[in-house]
């Protein structure tokens, strides 16, 4: 791991909470600092995100973001883990990654893992997570709040653009409609990616 950027090793010194794209590949999200495996241009810290992130201390973050790069990623407790170490109490934390029914998920050899409407539920406690649907939180301590899952689809095409609004209103609603949706539907119309909206629990 290496800090390529002084500025993030300066704000640390100073306190300054840090915002973090995990993964975030040659197109950083402005405002944030840009972490990701490869020295590419507009990188500022160089990480294996299957790896510790020990150059980034306790609570030094505020929010964390990372778009289609959870499914590269092999050891995915250790780096839940890790955001959640990094992660400030209450800090915000935002993950996009493709919906297992995604046709095109299965194209990529890099892709280890795919992901559905309740895998960030096992990292809640039952009693918070929707009844719609409730799953096992002992395989890990780690623990964050969930304050929205949603789900988008592509809209590639005339029909797309005309359907898709009305289906992601519908499917969003709440979540038995989720629940219904990827139960019964969503090998007819496939979504193409589940948005994870959560905070960081933890004492203080």
């Amino acid at each position: 791991m290496k800090l390529l950027n002084p500025r993030v090793a300066t704000d640390l010194e100073h306190g300054k909470p840090l915002r973090i794209d995990l993964g975030s590949g040659s197109r950083p999200r402005a405002g944030f600092y840009a972490l990701d495996h490869l020295e590419l241009e507009g990188v500022d810290i160089v990480a294996d995100l299957n790896r510790p992130l020990e150059l980034l201390p306790d609570n030094c973050a505020e929010h964390v973001f990372s778009s289609h790069a959870l499914e590269h990623v092999h050891d995915l407790l250790l780096l839940l883990a890790e955001i959640h170490r990094i992660t400030r109490p209450g800090g915000l934390i935002e993950l996009v990654v493709p919906h297992f029914s995604n046709p095109y998920y299965y194209s990529d050899p890099t892709h280890v893992r795919f992901f559905g409407l309740y895998t960030m539920n096992y990292f809640v406690d039952t009693d918070k997570q929707p009844e719609a649907w409730r799953v096992p939180a002992f395989y890990s301590r780690t623990r964050f709040e969930i304050e929205s899952v949603k789900l988008s689809f592509y809209r590639t095409s005339l029909f797309d653009r005309l359907f898709v609004p009305l289906l992601r209103y519908f499917v969003n609603r709440s979540a038995r409609c989720q629940n219904f949706y990827e139960r019964r539907l969503c090998w007819i119309v496939p979504a193409a990616e589940v948005r994870y909206r959560m905070r960081a629990s933890k004492a203080g």
